[in-house]
């Protein structure tokens, strides 16, 4: 839901948002978002977004979670099958305050750039953003996100709806939907929502077993002859 814009107090807690809220609330300092950030602490499940005064609280739920992981163990079976690097960064929070945006997501990905964050702490003023977002919405929307990944240089978003997976690319300080990932460009946000679609009836390592076969016959089959 969207609440009335009011001003918000630094002593806010995690204990003072229901569990199923999700909210934007206005004309919110930098200062103010800081300070919130400080109290929850970094052992939470609220997730904040900072634009410009615009802060949102999102408090994922059981099916946005599962639907987060299975994503998650998707693509860390294709830089596996593939051979790429990853460092995953879960919902780090990324801070600019020169531009004053601040964002967790729902999981996030070095991979390209994997080779230039191989330590534990990412100061996203002077290290490249994660070259994949992930963001699940069920009971909110990420739209307003998109504004906040595009100022960071976020060049890839997988955005799960309940009408499927929609994948964004930055093309022209613009993200632009397509068939395709970039990253990976042998996945299609199609085949994505099909293997989802079997969490509902298997168990996660079955369903992952299942996309790995799947991605290890494609290879096969593009390999030359």
């Amino acid at each position: 839901m969207t609440t009335t814009p009011l001003p918000l107090k630094p002593e806010i807690t995690t204990t003072n948002i229901s569990s199923a809220s999700n909210a934007v609330l206005k004309n919110i300092s930098w200062q103010t978002y800081q300070a919130m950030l400080a109290d929850m602490g970094d052992h939470r499940s609220i997730r904040l977004a900072y634009d410009l005064g615009t802060l949102e609280i999102k408090m994922p739920l059981e099916f946005h979670e599962a639907i987060n992981r299975l994503l998650e163990r998707i693509i860390v079976t294709l830089t596996e099958e593939l051979e790429l690097d990853i460092k995953s960064f879960g919902s780090t929070t990324f801070n600019r305050k020169d531009l004053e945006v601040g964002v967790e997501p729902d999981s996030c990905f070095y991979i390209q750039n994997a080779h230039l964050v191989r330590r534990f702490q990412i100061d996203i003023e002077k290290d490249p953003a994660p070259d994949l977002v992930v963001e699940v919405d069920v009971h909110s929307s990420s739209i307003r996100r998109l504004d906040i990944y595009k100022q960071l240089g976020v060049p890839e978003i997988w955005r799960y709806t309940r009408t499927g997976i929609k994948i964004y690319n930055l093309r022209d300080s613009e993200y632009i939907e397509q068939e395709y990932s970039v990253t990976f460009p042998i996945m299609s946000g199609e085949v994505l929502e099909r293997f989802l679609a079997l969490s509902e009836s298997t168990d996660d390592n079955k369903l992952i077993r299942e996309f790995r076969a799947w991605l290890r016959q494609r290879l096969s089959q593009q390999k030359p002859k």
